[in-house]
């Protein structure tokens, strides 16, 4: 599975949430993706962590972690963005879940049966879980789940895995099956929190008026208390939760659009976790105060970001088909004008600080399924003039811009505010284009109008954005034809039958190595079309408060994966505890 971020540099739990969710909900079956390369934690903070490392974990405390992005709803089926799934993440359980060492391992299942043919999964489920309002959760939630994601009626992103089940069943209270069609990879890794729900609050209501989408009702480690638009989210922990209870009393999502202001409030005591810009974390935290007080860890991120096209001018409202395409973007020689003229070596040296990588594809290094012989685009604006010529945009009127059929080559770039890596790139992508003749503007938009009435809605010409994702390479919601519906993730229209076909292939066999085949083709012919202009790779950078013990990070999996077993020593205590 796929979830947009609005701020690759953090991705602080990530992969906590994507193996909760069915790990992105591009998990596949029995295949794993790894990236090597280790955590690296800062010499100065650690020593702050063994000084104390003997110190047995305390209940109490509370967590106050920065974000820049408000979530838009806290049911995950419904929500594409990091932010939500960030706090549902924490409140609701799926069926599976991925451990550090990347095993998948059960959730709200105890163990689960699969079929010799690998067609049919059975699900045990544990016994004696219940909703943090008292009901037993059973089979019939995963059902009532199942039946309410693959509703044409739910505006939801996560339908397309769950509708190759050809039969699902409740086989009794503790005990659900699901029967597919045909071999799908992915399966077993889809079941996380995306598709469990509670029946007996749910039952008969529609689900997008729902009053869980702001004050949701899960089984997780921490319970929903609050949510004060354009402040905070606020959870407290379950003392309940089937695994334990969490260290950590309360957790506090703060919601700070300005990563600049948020550094502030970091230094000031008044936030304990967020993600470091490249400059933060490379000039403003090499300090004495921040090498006492804080840890700082950088590891590969499983993300990258682009900048996407609108390759669709028109669409059919009620189906998402494209009836006209876009003028300028679908010619694959100006895409690739495009891609010559940007210096992306230049963005991770100027604006990533060095935290990063050149992006080549839709796949990161070090993944088994990243293919490093794709067509590159090395720095070459007079390629870029070349191409741009061949497509027929030429200077006619000497003002330094291109035309063709008498409009000038000018459009609009949209980001999201408080992400100033994504805002300084594009700026850099404004200067450089401009030498070639093409005039760009940029606009900035909080994330959840830019999510919700722009990328939803398709009102968009271009667009820098990232995806975060998923342990498994299925990336069908991104590039399937089928996928352009409002909510949908191909919200840039892309259309290729291989592509298509190849998708496909990929999904139906377990045979990792024809899997890969597949996806090294896609990437091939990605490279060549070039939807989106593949920019970089980034480093996530978080810095959490030096008072924090039991944080174990790893590479894919990030921080948050084993919130519940994070812990302030007694004497360290900076808040009161919750009875």
């Amino acid at each position: 599975m796929f979830i947009r971020n609005q701020k690759l540099e953090t991705i602080k739990r990530l992969f906590f949430l994507y193996s909760v969710i069915h790990i992105l909900l591009l998990s596949f079956f029995l295949s794993f993706l790894f990236i090597s390369g280790c955590v690296k934690i800062d010499k100065g903070a650690n020593a702050v962590q063994t000084a104390n490392n003997d110190t047995a974990p305390a209940y109490g405390d509370t967590l106050v972690e920065g974000t820049i992005g408000e979530p838009s709803i806290l049911i995950p089926m419904l929500a594409g963005d990091a932010s939500s799934h960030d706090v549902a993440g924490l409140i609701i359980n799926g069926l599976v879940k991925y451990d550090k060492d990347l095993t998948l391992v059960g959730n709200l299942a105890d163990r689960w049966d699969i079929s010799k043919d690998g067609l049919a999964i059975t699900f045990h489920l544990k016994k004696g879980i219940k909703w943090t309002d008292g009901a037993e959760f059973t089979a019939d939630d995963v059902m009532y789940g199942f039946k309410t994601i693959i509703d044409e009626k739910t505006p939801t992103a996560y339908s397309e895995d769950f509708k190759q089940v050809k039969k699902a069943e409740v086989l009794d209270k503790y005990t659900f099956k699901a029967t597919y069609e045909k071999p799908f990879a992915p399966a077993l890794t889809t079941w996380g929190n995306v598709v469990v729900l509670p029946k007996h609050l749910l039952e008969g209501k529609d689900i997008t008026k729902s009053e869980l989408g702001r004050q949701p009702v899960g089984m997780g480690p921490y319970k929903f208390v609050k949510w004060t638009p354009g402040q905070e989210v606020v959870l407290e922990s379950n003392h309940d939760y089937f695994e334990g209870r969490p260290y950590i009393d309360r957790y506090v999502y703060r919601i700070i659009p300005d990563p600049a202001t948020m550094f502030l409030e970091l230094k000031a005591g008044n936030i304990d976790w967020m993600g470091l810009t490249p400059i933060q974390y490379t000039k403003q935290t090499n300090t004495a105060y921040f090498e006492k007080n804080f840890k700082k860890y950088r590891y590969p991120a499983p993300a990258y970001t682009y900048m996407g096209f609108n390759l669709c001018l028109k669409r059919e409202q009620n189906t998402g088909r494209c009836i006209e395409k876009h003028p300028w973007f679908s010619d694959k020689r100006v895409r690739q004008a495009i891609a010559y003229a940007i210096d992306k070596q230049e963005i991770v040296d100027g604006v990533l600080f060095g935290l990063g990588s050149p992006a080549t594809g839709s796949f990161v290094p070090n993944t088994w399924s990243y293919n490093p012989n794709v067509k590159k685009y090395e720095y070459n604006p007079d390629k870029a003039k070349q191409l741009l010529t061949e497509a027929g945009w030429r200077d006619t009127d000497g003002d330094g811009i291109l035309d063709k059929d008498g409009r000038p080559f000018e459009f609009t770039i949209l980001t999201n505010q408080g992400n100033n890596v994504r805002i300084n790139t594009a700026t850099i992508i404004q200067w450089r284009l401009a030498q070639i003749g093409i005039k760009v503007k940029v606009r900035t938009l909080e994330w959840s109008t830019f999510i919700n009435e722009f990328i939803d809605k398709r009102r968009f010409e271009a667009v820098i954005l990232g995806w975060s994702l998923g342990l498994d390479p299925d990336q069908y919601d991104i590039w399937h034809s089928s996928k352009t519906k409002e909510k949908e993730f191909n919200f840039v229209s892309y259309n290729n039958p291989e592509v298509d076909e190849l998708l496909e292939k990929g999904r139906r066999t377990f045979d990792t190595d024809e899997r890969k085949k597949a996806y090294f083709r896609i990437q091939e012919i990605l490279a060549d079309e070039l939807p989106y202009i593949f920019l970089y790779v980034p480093d996530a950078t978080p810095i959490v408060h030096a008072r924090f013990k039991g944080i174990e990070p790893a590479p894919l999996i990030g921080m948050g994966y084993n919130i519940h077993k994070w812990y302030v020593p007694k004497e360290m205590q900076k808040h009161k505890v919750i009875p």
